[in-house]
């Protein structure tokens, strides 16, 4: 009986000794969305809350609406690190001259100016430690963090030190969001988390 459950079990619950590898992400099929791989390991994405959808949603929109030519905004996709790390950040901004085509899973740290992380209570040591320790070794000069702070997005900006190879603090933002870096974007804080206001038929505007 016991060989049997083992034999129905996902190839993904088997992990190789040396762990898994960033290319694993695309072959294993029956991962579940959104899975991660940090130090060759399997990372699943918590539930998410309406703070962390709505706070990404609102920024990816700011962002697009702001980036300059040759730049372009991409959400929850791969980021391929080396060999056992491919988080999947919740935002990222990437050289739009790059890219494999329309089958492309992953982008590379070379091709991205900055990170974006909202931060979810279930992973907030993988968002604050962990993820930002891995980007600044990548290479990626700039990396935002968003917590939730008394029901209002904090946004925390950090650019890279050339010397240690280390994020440095470069703002604390809890009204309006204002940086010249990697390129001028203002965003006022204010409730991003909530919903899209739509029109109902039959209601007035």
């Amino acid at each position: 009986m016991a060989a049997e459950i083992a034999g129905e079990m996902p190839e993904w619950l088997r992990p190789p000794a040396a762990g898994y590898t960033a290319d694993d992400v695309d072959r294993l099929q029956q991962l579940p969305p959104h899975t991660e791989l940090l130090c060759g390991s399997l990372v699943f994405s918590v539930r998410q809350t309406i703070f962390h959808a709505g706070t990404v949603s609102w920024l990816d929109r700011q962002l697009a609406d702001q980036v300059p030519e040759g730049w372009e905004v991409w959400w929850q996709m791969g980021l391929k690190i080396d060999s056992r790390n491919r988080p999947e950040p919740d935002l990222m901004v990437v050289d739009s001259r790059v890219g494999s085509g329309p089958g492309q899973t992953f982008w590379l740290p070379q091709d991205v100016v900055l990170v974006v992380e909202v931060v979810e209570e279930g992973e907030a040591e993988w968002d604050r430690e962990i993820k930002p320790r891995k980007y600044a070794a990548a290479g990626i000069r700039h990396f935002w963090r968003i917590e939730c702070e008394q029901g209002r997005p904090v946004a925390h900006t950090y650019e890279l030190d050339a010397a240690s190879g280390q994020y440095v603090p470069s703002g604390t933002f809890q009204e309006r969001l204002t940086v010249r870096r990697p390129f001028p974007f203002t965003a006022t804080l204010d409730r991003p988390h909530r919903g899209r206001q739509v029109s109902v038929p039959g209601t007035a505007e």
